[in-house]
């Protein structure tokens, strides 16, 4: 699986760049290309996603990590394929994108390219609660909410929160991760041990 590729932006065109890299140009399909136009014949790092079908094969490409995640996780919505997800990322921040959804401000959601009032509701059902691991990072403060009050509240280490984050990402309630956490809480370990402990536990 791809993750980035860096390389000299060699063409923009209205749906893609072209990235050299090794002699080989990479066709990129973005949100927004022309964001590249002061960057022509510079390197850059671009996110990418490989889109692989029966009767198709693609990259789109992202400038941050950010957008990359909120892309994947629109592609598990119904209704919508790899170009309206790029319409929606055109149109619109990965900040207020999220906000949206966690808010079900469907109003907000219609206005993007091919979302009607159906497409919107089924983003809300599909991706609430669901966003978080795309956001701490870059937007620390969009997510003030009971999860965030209560890591703060239990002096969590860094690695037991990056492990909440993760088992909330994974489906399990914010009661289920906090009970877990709390037994976990006199234990040093690693995110990845913390993880693996807590589905034990849950598992029981």
């Amino acid at each position: 699986m791809y993750n980035y590729i860096k390389g000299t932006i060699d063409y923009i065109g209205p749906e893609y760049i072209v990235v050299e890299n090794g002699e080989i140009g990479y066709q990129i399909m973005t949100p927004n290309p022309f964001v590249f136009s002061s960057k022509v014949n510079e390197k850059v790092q671009i996110f990418v996603y490989h889109h692989v079908r029966e009767d198709s094969a693609a990259f789109y490409g992202f400038e941050t990590r950010e957008q990359k995640a909120l892309f994947t996780k629109l592609l598990n919505v119904t209704g919508i394929g790899p170009k309206g997800a790029l319409a929606i990322l055109a149109s619109g921040q990965v900040e207020q994108v999220v906000q949206a959804i966690e808010n079900e401000d469907e109003s907000f959601l219609v206005k993007f390219p091919g979302v009607g009032k159906k497409t919107a509701r089924q983003i809300v059902l599909d991706l609430k609660g669901k966003l978080e691991n795309i956001i701490p990072d870059a937007f620390p403060n969009l997510f003030n909410d009971g999860h965030a009050k209560a890591v703060r509240a239990a002096g969590y280490s860094e690695a037991l929160e990056e492990a909440t984050l993760a088992l909330k990402a994974l489906g399990y309630s914010e009661k289920e991760v906090q009970r877990v956490a709390k037994k976990l809480l006199d234990e040093e370990m690693t995110t990845e041990q913390y993880i693996k402990k807590a589905l034990q536990m849950m598992l029981r």
